[in-house]
């Protein structure tokens, strides 16, 4: 039996990396899922999956696009019970070279889509008593990082928004939690496609040393989405390999082996 048996869900940004991993772990866990996606490659994908899965081009931005989508899984199957608003984009700019139409198009996928996407599937799921919202925010939206002004800012909302829903909503059986990744091995993180050795060089300040892989990331919306967490409403569940936890003192005890100390270290360290 499977954890998400008879579930049907939403999963947007599905065409690939995180997202289609989500939706593949939601179907191989019993879930029927509709994958939205603004790229021609989420049909593909949803064929890939076989016949639980249905695509549907999606501008997370527009308002009556979501109404159509909502509409269509539950003129289908009856109930709606868990949406995941995965669908994000990333821009790498320091504060002031970033515009206000940079902020604006950051703002409109990553934060009014997540917004977009809670008022829709929301109505049905409060006819239910019932259902499960998960908003991808991002480790970055635990703390923050240079040249990510626009994306950390949008991060931050999509952690605060979450909460608001969660309180708001909860009284009606709906549980809305946060998801935070970060360092995961995507298009989107690594869009030259560097071979996985060499991606995870760019970790080695995390805990776990590497970057994590997407089918890691997606079993935690699983649990998300399943009945194992009735009782998480409003929780932060960051899947980051400890980058989050704070950071090494290279040299020092407790550091990973095999590391180089900085330039600068204690003169405890250098004996």
């Amino acid at each position: 039996m499977g954890r998400l048996d008879s579930k049907i869900a939403i999963v947007t940004g599905a065409a690939r990396g995180m997202g289609a991993a989500i939706a593949k772990r939601f179907i191989e866990e019993g879930a029927t899922v509709a994958l939205t996606d603004v790229l021609p490659e989420v049909e593909a994908t949803a064929a890939a999956l076989g016949p639980r899965a249905t695509a549907f081009r999606h501008d997370v931005a527009d308002e009556a696009r979501w109404q159509e989508i909502v509409a269509a899984m539950v003129g289908k199957h009856g109930r709606l019970d868990v949406l995941v608003n995965n669908a994000g984009i990333l821009m790498f700019k320091d504060l002031l070279s970033t515009s206000a139409a940079d902020l604006r198009r950051i703002l409109e996928v990553n934060v009014v889509g997540t917004f977009n996407g809670m008022r829709a599937v929301a109505p049905q799921m409060m006819k239910q008593c019932k259902g499960s919202i998960i908003n991808n925010s991002s480790a970055d939206g635990l703390s923050g990082a240079n040249a990510l002004t626009a994306y950390v800012g949008s991060k931050f909302a999509v952690r605060g928004m979450t909460k608001v829903a969660a309180l708001e909503l909860g009284s009606h059986g709906i549980r809305v939690n946060s998801v935070h990744p970060g360092g995961i091995n995507t298009p989107m993180a690594n869009p030259m496609g560097a071979p996985a050795a060499q991606f995870d060089m760019a970790f080695k300040q995390f805990a776990a040393q590497r970057a994590g892989r997407p089918e890691e990331a997606a079993d935690c919306f699983v649990f998300l989405a399943s009945d194992e967490s009735s009782y998480c409403m409003g929780s932060e569940l960051a899947v980051d390999g400890g980058l989050t936890a704070g950071h090494f003192y290279y040299g020092l005890p407790g550091s990973p082996p095999g590391v180089s100390p900085p330039r600068w270290a204690p003169p405890e360290a250098k004996k």
